[in-house]
């Protein structure tokens, strides 16, 4: 699980705006961009371009 100390520093990388913790499908997600960034073995990828689209079932 990501601490909360780097959740309050990390942002997109394309808009540099505010990203949530999606704990169902252990992602991060940007409502701004409407992207997805995985998290593998607790480390968040934030590379745009491995962000995936945002589903809408996916927008917790």
């Amino acid at each position: 699980m990501i601490k909360k100390e780097l959740l309050d520093i990390i942002a997109c990388p394309k808009c540099k705006g505010e990203v949530r913790l999606n704990e169902e499908s252990n992602s991060l997600i940007c409502h701004t961009c409407k992207l997805v960034y995985e998290i593998r073995d607790d480390i968040p990828i934030m590379l745009i371009d491995e962000a995936k689209p945002l589903d809408q079932d996916q927008s917790a």
